[in-house]
This record gives structure tokens, sequence and C-alpha cells, in this order.
């Protein structure tokens, strides 16, 4: 093909054809997708070992999870499973080990009473299934695999719009920035509200703010927090001002806001200054937050 042919080559992702995990319980996972989930088994793979010595004869199997996507499994013949992996099938389905249930697999359902029929279906096969937790823009259950992987089952609350993708923009530029002016200092990044902070910095700019000393507060104008910005609406010791993309919050004195008053789930709220910020967080534990001004 010519480099003018390449270039006129529309480089498009058509979807997930199907995502991989190395299993050392054959039996187990078979019974899992294919008898519980009730997966269809659509192909199997079984070779030699791939080039290296050290490769060992494998089976690849493949279960269909639907709009012509599969999940895989590959099963290493006489190998054993590391210790990391021991006794993972019996932890709750909840995030106890973050960086390896941040390999997980996602699947979407259609609608709230799919995702309830789901539920059933698990737990009427012995499982234990997490309640139903939202995440900004999906709904999600989980329920552990006999190899501890997290399945996910969730459904879309909305679809993603322009702000979306400009708050993913602002959101990224403020963590490469702040990891930036870490490195320089020879620190690391390890705060949320560092990432705030800058992000705050950024859509200030966006919106030709002027700086100044009072908490400022961006939300994004999506519906997952539209409370936030009603409530402050109603409040004396706060002003809100309609962006563009996003809403501004400000206070000059510490503010304060409540959970249960926004009627936000636990995954959102921690989520709350997502928007960027402008002020210190002085609490923010599970049902309340306080953010006083910037000092001077």
């Amino acid at each position: 093909m010519s480099d003018m042919d390449l270039s006129a080559t529309r480089l498009l992702l058509h979807g997930v054809d199907h995502t991989a995990r190395p299993t050392w319980k054959l039996r187990e996972t078979i019974a899992f997708y294919r008898d519980k989930l009730g997966l269809p088994l659509v192909h199997v793979i079984s070779a030699r070992g791939w080039g290296p010595a050290t490769h060992p004869d494998f089976l690849h199997f493949f279960f269909d999870s639907g709009q012509g996507s599969t999940i895989a499994f590959f099963y290493y013949l006489g190998s054993d499973a590391p210790a990391s992996m021991t006794g993972r099938e019996f932890h709750a389905p909840l995030p106890e080990d973050h960086v390896a249930d941040a390999t997980h697999t996602a699947w979407l359902v259609d609608s709230a009473e799919a995702l309830q029929a789901w539920k059933t279906r698990l737990e009427s096969h012995g499982l234990t299934v997490s309640v139903e937790t939202r995440h900004e823009v999906i709904e999600s259950i989980y329920v552990r695999d006999p190899n501890g992987y997290f399945v996910e089952f969730t459904r879309k609350l909305r679809p993603l719009d322009s702000i979306d993708a400009t708050d993913a923009a602002l959101t990224l530029d403020a963590a490469l920035q702040a990891e930036e002016e870490a490195a320089r200092r020879g620190d690391r990044v390890t705060h949320i509200d560092d990432i705030w902070a800058r992000k705050g910095e950024l859509v200030a700019a966006r919106q030709s703010l002027p700086q100044g000393r009072s908490v400022r507060i961006f939300v994004p104008r999506v519906d997952e927090f539209a409370s936030l910005v009603d409530d402050a609406a109603r409040r004396p010791d706060c002003r809100v001002e309609q962006g563009p993309d996003y809403t501004v919050i400000e206070a000059d004195a510490p503010v304060e806001f409540r959970r249960k008053t926004l009627g936000l789930k636990p995954a959102v709220w921690y989520g709350l200054f997502t928007g960027g910020l402008q002020g210190t967080i002085e609490t923010f534990d599970r049902d309340v937050v306080r953010i006083v001004p910037l000092a001077a």
C-alpha cells in the first residue's frame, strides 16, 4: 500500500473483539462462564508453546459475550498459579486490591431491569454480588469469577457528549502539569486535590475569571452533579454563575456540603470536585466536605 493510500485510510476501531486473562482453573472457569452466566463456548485454540522454550503448551478458549465480542482465557498446561492469585476468588466483590481489580471486564446491559435480572441470576447460583454502584455515567454490579477476577455488569445512565470530552481533556492536562511540577521538585503527586487545584486554574483561565481568594468550585454541566449546583443556588453563602461548560460556585467564607443532602452515592460523592477547585479541602469524609478559601 502506498503512502497516499495509507494517508487516505481512516484508522477506526470497531469495538472490542475480545479480552483475555490467564486461568489455572479450567473446570471452574468453564462452569462459571458457560453454565452460570450462560455464555456460549465458541472457539478453542490448542497449541504447543508459542516460540520461547519457557512458554508452556496451552488452551486458549473463548466465550461469546455479545455484539461479536468474546471473553477468552489462557490455560497453561502444567503451570501453577502465582501466589498473588491464591484465595482471590473468596474475596468480596469490592476493590480490596485496587491494583489487581483495576484489570476487569465490564459488560453492557440495556436497562435497570436487565441489571437486576443479572443480579438475580448470579445470586441464584450462590454467587456474592455487590450492591448497585453509580460511577457518574454508569451504574454497575460486580461479581468475582473462580479466578478472583472482577466481572462487571453495567448500564449507561446517559450518553457522553462534548462537555464530557472537554472535561476529560482538561482533567488529563491538569494531571500532566501537576506531575511535571512535582517532578521538578523531586516529588510525586499522591493527592487528587493537587490535580483538582491545577484544573481549577485551567478552567478559571478558560472562562476568563479574575484571580481571587474566594472558594471556587467548577461543576461540569452534566446531570450527575446538578444537585451540587442546586444546593449552592439555594444558599446565602454561595454565588452561582453558569458558564458554557461549567457552572461556577463561589463562596467568600468556608463552605460545607453534605452527601445525603445532595442525594449522591459515595462513588460520585468522592469525585465531587472533578471539575476543578480553587480553595483548600479541610474535611472530606463519607458524609461531609468543608472547603476554606486559599490562604492570603
